[in-house]
């Protein structure tokens, strides 16, 4: 099964306009949920279609896909750092409303030709492999590094100079419900620490305080601080 597993570019020909936290994809799925889902799907295909569409048009790519078959079973999607801190841009998190996802409409914002930028970083914007929260047959078994090894070849190919990925204390739950993953996955691939802050969006436990909880008994459990636990470190690959 695994060793099976196609890594390759995401092209116009299918786009993954939402991700894999319940089950892989494909062009009979990607289109098909519950009926009692409140999610607004239909909305989030139409918004994230468009915008993933022109990010592909304007810059070649933003996402790299792990492919089992037809079912896709992992994926890395990442853009611009400039068009990440652009007015309308959010969180970019695709099955979320602003302001943790894109504004609606923001694809029809003015994007910077390649050329024209120049902080030429790329930013990791979320790495999945596999269902989360589920039996997953395809997490720790390689695919992530092969799709980050991916995204450096193509970065080089396209011109480059850095790419950052937001990550984590290395925490079970990390890897169990968000898209991100531990430091360490990343300083195994060559990135280095280049900044650690409090997580902007982990700060209000009104929120988010059943999730800041388990963090924190996970980091204390393996004796890390727990006042650090839900601290964003910001890795950083330099290719120049």
């Amino acid at each position: 099964m695994v060793e099976d597993v196609v890594v390759e570019t995401m092209t116009e020909e299918f786009i993954l306009w939402r991700c894999l936290h319940g089950e892989p994809l494909s062009r009979d799925t990607i289109d098909q949920w519950s009926s009692g889902d409140k999610t607004p799907w239909k909305r989030y295909r139409d918004r994230n279609t468009a915008l993933l569409v022109k990010f592909t048009r304007t810059y070649g790519a933003c996402a790299i896909l792990a492919r089992d078959g037809d079912r896709i079973v992992g994926h890395l999607r990442f853009y611009p750092k400039s068009v990440c801190c652009k007015e309308g841009a959010g969180g970019l998190c695709l099955q979320q409303d602003f302001p943790a996802g894109p504004a609606e409409g923001f694809s029809d914002s003015d994007f910077p030709e390649p050329a024209q930028i120049e902080d030429r970083t790329l930013v990791v914007h979320c790495l999945m492999t596999g269902p989360q929260q589920k039996e997953n047959p395809y997490q720790r078994k390689g695919i992530g590094t092969r799709m980050v090894n991916a995204l450096i070849e193509w970065a080089k190919v396209n011109g480059w100079e850095r790419i950052e990925a937001g990550s984590f204390e290395d925490l079970p739950i990390i890897y169990d419900i968000t898209g991100s993953a531990g430091h360490t996955f990343w300083e195994k691939m060559g990135f280095r620490l280049v900044d650690r802050h409090p997580h902007p969006d982990l700060q209000d436990r009104s929120r988010f305080g059943e999730f800041i909880k388990a963090l924190e008994e996970q980091a204390k459990s393996i004796g890390i601080p727990p006042e650090g636990a839900s601290d964003r470190l910001v890795m950083r690959l330099d290719l120049t």
